[in-house]
């Protein structure tokens, strides 16, 4: 599997090369299919031998279904989708069924019936993206309706882990708001600053953006709020291509980092268990040293599936899932995984710098960094890079909102794409018809 795993991540970047024309491309998406099947088949096929519970080949084979459907829809419907987009979304997608499988079974069969409706709701949104115009023109919607939903969580919301991030519904199951607003506030930062981008424009796109993270601070949600700060502030900055707007960002973000440090209680015991996780491991740093301990016992090759202790890890599922994998497949088969991410986050960049339209451009971007941001935050955490902020990692973790959240942000960069085909066409054809005119004239 780590093999496999490693010689798929390569073909995530060499696709990138200049010179592969659409057929080589073509076949390379192919061979990334085969792997990833292999590689699907091989992590089920470990578990069930370890598990020996029938549930698990049902899971397999209902899984295999909605991966298939998947790229066949991308396939069918769009031709100018992004194919090694849908092909590391559905990579990811299994990555996490095999480690939340491992895990808990009940958990990763709620993950996927979440995933299986994110597929049917999200498999429109290109198409939405590419035939409505009118994106740009609902700035203020975009505004109002994040601000609500924010507030109504800072309201209503019920406390985990010192912060309000979630809303139950009938006590059935909880929603995570901010997930979904974070893509409303990218469309409302676009919109802001895609047309003219002066100052009095920047103080009202600031203030709103201000109002969000305010919002989710006092919320105690300072993860959710430091990806909204970090993807205002560099969509500004590549927006109005001033470096004094992105630094006085930075000093006002460091100001405030220190003031929360003092006012809120769980951000000094995350960086008490950041700072020497091992002198508090009783407490504060018990959930970070389980971390360290698993990704040192699974060393570069791992410990294999079923054979390791992730459930020693508090809340593994979500925010610690890195440190699970790396400790069951191997610190080279996480390595790989952070590369595969890293690979969609250039397809997001590589999205943004081709489209013509700014709004777009900067749309690409937003959630490019939306993206990246929070695999940096999640990874970090995990290695002790930096203090944890109880960010999940993409299609990896368990979590609906998150979940449903990052398929419909791939669905909107799919739709880009399509639109982008379709800016090459109409291009191909206008120096076509000047080519005729000159013709004719002549």
């Amino acid at each position: 599997m780590m093999f496999l795993f490693a010689l798929y991540t390569f073909m995530c970047f060499a696709v990138f090369r200049g010179n592969r024309n659409q057929k080589k491309k073509d076949r390379i998406f192919l061979w990334q299919r085969v792997l990833m099947y292999v590689i699907h088949f091989s992590a089920f096929l470990a578990l069930y031998a370890v598990q020996d519970d029938w549930r698990v080949i049902i899971f397999y084979l209902f899984q295999v279904i909605l991966i298939s459907i998947t790229l066949t829809c991308y396939q069918l419907f769009y031709s100018g989708a992004s194919m090694l987009l849908a092909n590391n979304m559905c990579m990811l997608l299994i990555i996490g069924f095999t480690i939340l499988t491992r895990l808990s079974i009940e958990r990763a069969i709620k993950q996927y019936i979440i995933a299986l409706a994110a597929v049917v709701l999200t498999m429109l949104i290109p198409l939405l993206i590419r035939k409505i115009t009118f994106w740009k023109r609902m700035t203020w919607v975009y505004a109002l309706v994040g601000i609500a939903g924010l507030l109504a969580v800072a309201v209503l919301g019920k406390t985990s882990y010192g912060a309000k991030i979630s809303i139950s519904i009938a006590g059935l199951f909880t929603i995570q708001p901010s997930e979904f607003i974070k893509i409303l506030f990218v469309f409302f930062v676009a919109c802001m600053l895609c047309q003219n981008p002066n100052f009095k424009t920047v103080c009202i796109a600031t203030a709103v953006a201000a109002v969000h993270v305010l919002i989710l601070v006092m919320s105690r949600d300072l993860g959710g709020a430091l990806i909204y700060f970090i993807t205002y502030l560099i969509m500004l900055y590549v927006a109005t291509r001033k470096l004094f707007y992105f630094a006085s960002g930075m000093l006002c973000g460091s100001i405030a980092a220190m003031v929360a440090y003092r006012m809120f209680t769980h951000v000094q015991v995350r960086v008490v268990a950041w700072k020497d996780p091992l002198s508090v491991i009783d407490n504060e740093g018990y959930q970070i040293c389980q971390s360290l301990f698993a990704i040192g016992t699974g060393g570069w090759f791992g410990m294999g599936l079923g054979q390791g202790m992730p459930n020693k890890i508090p809340v593994v599922e979500q925010d610690f899932i890195f440190s699970a994998i790396a400790e069951e497949m191997g610190a080279i088969f996480a390595l790989c995984l952070i590369m595969v991410c890293a690979s969609c986050f250039l397809i997001f960049l590589n999205v943004a710098m081709q489209m013509k339209d700014q709004f777009y451009k900067l749309l690409a971007l937003g959630f490019g960094i939306v993206y990246g941001f929070q695999i940096f935050l999640t990874v970090g955490g995990a290695i002790k890079l930096i203090p944890s902020t109880g960010v999940t990692l993409p299609l990896v973790s368990y979590g609906g909102s998150s979940l449903l959240a990052t398929m419909i942000i791939f669905a909107v960069i799919q739709g880009l794409c399509v639109l982008r085909q379709d800016e090459g066409e109409d291009n191909g054809r206008k120096k076509q018809g000047q080519a005729y005119q000159k013709v004719r004239s002549q």
